[in-house]
């Protein structure tokens, strides 16, 4: 890929593909030049965002659904920082979903994400999401046996194929309805990742982003990948995808991002609402009044 120059599609999750992320790249030759390039880049595609979706807030037609999901230390809350910095604060929300509370744990596994779903005109951004009943719930499933369910099957796969069967409707029946769904993995290798533990070990003004529970989590490193390869191969579809975004470069990632999502949003061919004949002619007797 030349510098500059982004192939979205190369880092689509193709419908039915079965998906091996040991052969799916952490890291690749960078899209920019230099960091005077990556910045000028990262400039235009927020300058195009912030564009965008003024035209998605006037149009009122569509919203547009984020979905990030990665291993942590992967890179989710800069790349929300920095690629939605342009971007009007009014017509974008972001959601982060924790561990459910007691009152959630009595719903559906969608009921707590659903309430936050993004209204015509706006872009929902969710830090996580749904899709952790299919990640964290298969890698530690006494999670799964503490949400209540009437029956859990012994076999727990028949579990993950509902799920993904559920979220596959929520996305088709999202979609019908004027939402519009694109889903970043960021595909970090386990040996940056701890490179960026230990950098928030070592510099002060990182530590509060360190907790034990992430070390923790690292001995779960070939199970969270077999979930994700599950999870991205039942679940990436023609009009909800995923995007597994080689996580390693941080700029990389970001530029790609932004770019996936601007060329989404030009996808949608919006267009500000014209006005009528009668309004035209309202608006010149204001003006005629003003102008006195």
């Amino acid at each position: 890929m030349k510098p500059g120059k982004i192939d979205c599609d190369s880092f689509r999750v193709k419908e039915g593909k079965k998906v091996d992320l040991a052969k799916w790249p952490t890291r690749i030759d960078p899209v920019y030049k230099s960091q005077k390039h990556y910045e000028e880049m990262l400039a235009d595609h927020v300058d195009q965002l912030d564009e965008l979706q003024q035209l998605l807030y006037a149009a009122n037609s569509h919203a547009l659904l984020l979905i990030f999901q990665a291993m942590d230390a992967a890179g989710k809350d800069g790349v929300i920082r920095h690629v939605m910095s342009g971007v009007n604060p009014q017509g974008c929300q972001v959601f982060s979903f924790k561990h459910p509370s007691a009152t959630e744990l009595q719903h559906d596994f969608l009921w707590r994400t659903t309430r936050d779903l993004p209204e015509r005109g706006r872009i929902g951004i969710f830090n996580r999401s749904y899709y952790e009943e299919v990640l964290i719930v298969r890698v530690h499933p006494e999670i799964l046996r503490s949400e209540g369910l009437p029956d859990v099957p012994k076999n727990e796969k028949k579990v993950w194929h509902g799920r993904y069967r559920s979220i596959n409707a929520l996305e088709r029946h999202l979609t019908d309805n004027g939402t519009t769904i694109v889903k970043f993995f960021l595909h970090l290798s386990k040996d940056e990742q701890r490179k960026r533990f230990l950098a928030r070990i070592d510099e002060p003004e990182k530590n509060w982003k360190f907790s034990t529970a992430d070390v923790e989590e690292r001995q779960f490193w070939d199970q969270y990948m077999h979930a994700y390869e599950q999870c991205l191969s039942h679940t990436s579809t023609e009009d909800a995808p995923w995007y597994a975004v080689p996580a390693d470069d941080k700029e990389n990632a970001r530029l790609i991002v932004s770019q996936v999502i601007v060329e989404t949003l030009k996808g949608l061919k919006m267009r500000y609402p014209q006005t009528s004949d009668a309004r035209k002619r309202e608006l010149q007797q204001i003006r005629r009044r003003l102008a006195k």
